[in-house]
């Protein structure tokens, strides 16, 4: 390995907003793909399977892709506002001023206060790829 060079040796399982924050120095990632939920307003379960590989009835809710205003959303919207980023807390405003506090509001506050998280993490050089 070059010197310089670190091996990806974590995964991380939970809210990738808290994991950013929490464990992810600044300007320290060289590659982000986003693959984020699409306010599909649908729910997504995992069907289990048997041992025999037969379908079976099990299944659990693996992802909820429905938003709403409340108080994370607020909360986010808020931390947009601390965050210092000028620019993006004027849109963040305007969007609210012009949409209201709705389902797609949530999920714009949603993405802005992660995609800002991700660009604080993201080296000068590194590109971020967003599936859209």
């Amino acid at each position: 390995m070059a010197s310089g060079n670190r091996t990806v040796d974590r995964l991380y399982y939970g809210d990738n907003l808290d994991i950013l924050r929490a464990h992810i120095p600044d300007e320290s990632v060289d590659l982000v793909y986003l693959d984020p939920p699409f306010n599909s307003n649908a729910s997504y379960n995992i069907l289990f399977r048997s041992p025999t590989g037969i379908g079976a009835d099990a299944s659990i809710e693996a992802f909820d892709d429905s938003w709403s205003w409340g108080p994370a959303a607020a909360g986010a919207l808020m931390d947009i506002t601390n965050s210092g980023n000028h620019r993006l807390h004027v849109l963040m405003q305007a969007m609210r001023t012009a949409i209201g506090e709705n389902a797609m509001m949530a999920y714009l506050v949603m993405m802005a206060v992660r995609l800002q998280e991700l660009h604080r993490v993201l080296k000068p050089s590194g590109s971020l790829y967003l599936h859209c």
